[in-house]
């Protein structure tokens, strides 16, 4: 626990912005953190002349912006980026040693967003190689022994080690809202497409999310509001969620002591005066499982047509076997997945209408954290919302025995992302 520090950007912000927290004397500060607990940690890539550079864009942010009214709602927020993303002054190596000019491009637009709001990136975040299953070196803060989950490995654990005020992390089957909950953390994986992917190295472009990690909801709030497209700030919170468990297989997949602590949060929240209805659905998981899987398998292998047929013994293991199950699959198999995302998530939201359901709560991970880094977990739980492209956040709801932290997923409509994340502030409340 000596590994953890409060860093919420929504307070730092404030802060910032107003005057009240120093920006350069923050930078030290946190630079001083970064340097203490990531040699143990291990969730940033190494960068030289940290420091000095953000010292340097501070100076260049205070001369933009001397007086604190004028100042933008991220003001010298510190940013952790996944090195998926392409950000100016960085290489983007992915993870991997396939040599790095292969895939480089213009900065993401979602980084340069944060820029404009004020943002200073702190530097990038260890991922999974390609944000697929083979891992890094990244440990979880709760407990050094455990994995921080994946492929968002490195910015879950900076987000729950305090050694930034976000983080940026993708999701192609589990990777945002699984490390989130491993690390005891906030997690959102926006709607499909709600954050801009344009700048980002892709894995599977039909079902590639944007995420965000944070310490708490009303920082997720923030960070969403200045990059989810088209954002309404004026969500007005009529009524309390009604809130629907999946009953069936797809609950069945968490293991039996998760579904005890789960029930025993969706008792606490029927305790608070939510209504809660249990609803069969999902009947069908396995085979949705494996067609998810080898749709982004498929799409993983175009990415890297060219790239693996000249450096193939350049990836790993786990990477070349996706590969390889993807050059299997059929263009019709490729049609009919990306036909069932959107038939899929109709199929939800009409069954989320049909009994008056707002928002679906299920466990965000089979579990808490496995042991050991050499494997990240099993994103099963949140296979189907990242199918579907509906808006998940997970928020933590305790710790296991053993201090590992427990989560609770939070699943509403397609493009309801304001609604969402408002309700989850309130349910964060309850827990």
């Amino acid at each position: 626990m000596s590994n953890l520090n409060p860093a919420a950007l929504a307070t730092d912000v404030e802060q910032l912005r107003s005057g009240q927290l120093e920006l350069h004397a923050y930078i030290e500060q946190m630079c001083d953190r970064l340097e203490e607990v990531d040699a143990v940690i291990q969730s940033f890539l190494p960068a030289e002349k940290r420091r000095q550079r953000l010292h340097e864009e501070a100076d260049a942010l205070l001369a933009r912006y001397p007086e604190p009214a004028a100042r933008p709602p991220l003001f010298g927020a510190l940013v952790g980026v996944k090195d998926i993303f392409h950000v100016d002054g960085y290489i983007t190596r992915a993870g991997s040693d396939v040599p790095p000019a292969l895939f480089a491009g213009d900065e993401a637009v979602c980084v340069r967003q944060l820029r404009d709001a004020g943002a200073l990136i702190m530097g990038k975040t260890v991922t999974t190689e390609f944000a697929f299953f083979e891992p890094g070196p990244t440990r979880n803060p709760h407990n050094t022994e455990h994995t921080p989950g994946g492929s968002s490995s490195g910015s879950a654990a900076a987000m729950a080690a305090g050694l930034c005020t976000l983080s940026l992390g993708t999701q192609t089957i589990g990777s945002v809202i699984r490390p989130a909950a491993y690390c005891g953390v906030v997690g959102f994986k926006p709607s499909y497409d709600r954050i801009a992917t344009p700048g980002l190295v892709y894995f599977s472009r039909t079902v590639d999310h944007v995420g965000l990690f944070t310490q708490d909801v009303a920082s997720m709030l923030l960070a969403a509001s200045v990059l989810c497209a088209n954002w309404s700030g004026d969500f007005f919170m009529a009524k309390m969620p009604v809130l629907g468990v999946p009953d069936g297989p797809y609950l069945q997949q968490a293991q039996p002591a998760a579904l005890a602590l789960f029930a025993e949060t969706v008792q606490q929240l029927q305790a608070s005066g939510l209504i809660v209805k249990r609803v069969p659905t999902l009947a069908n998981i396995d085979e949705l499982n494996v067609l998810h899987r080898r749709l982004a398998a498929a799409e993983f292998a175009q990415e890297h047509a060219q790239m693996y047929a000249q450096y193939a013994d350049h990836y790993r293991p786990r990477t070349a076997d996706m590969i390889q199950l993807g050059q299997t699959v059929s263009a019709e198999e490729v049609d009919n997945g990306r036909a069932n995302c959107v038939r899929l998530r109709l199929e939800m939201q009409a069954q989320m209408q049909e009994n008056g359901i707002d928002l679906w709560v299920c466990p965000p991970a089979p579990g808490p954290a496995p042991v050991g880094i050499h494997a990240t977990g099993d994103p099963v739980m949140n296979l189907p919302w990242t199918h579907t492209g509906m808006p998940a956040v997970t928020i933590p709801t305790g710790q296991t025995m053993e201090g590992l932290p427990l989560g609770l997923q939070l699943v509403g409509q397609f493009g309801a992302d304001e609604q969402v994340l408002n309700w989850a502030q309130m349910v964060e409340g309850v827990l």
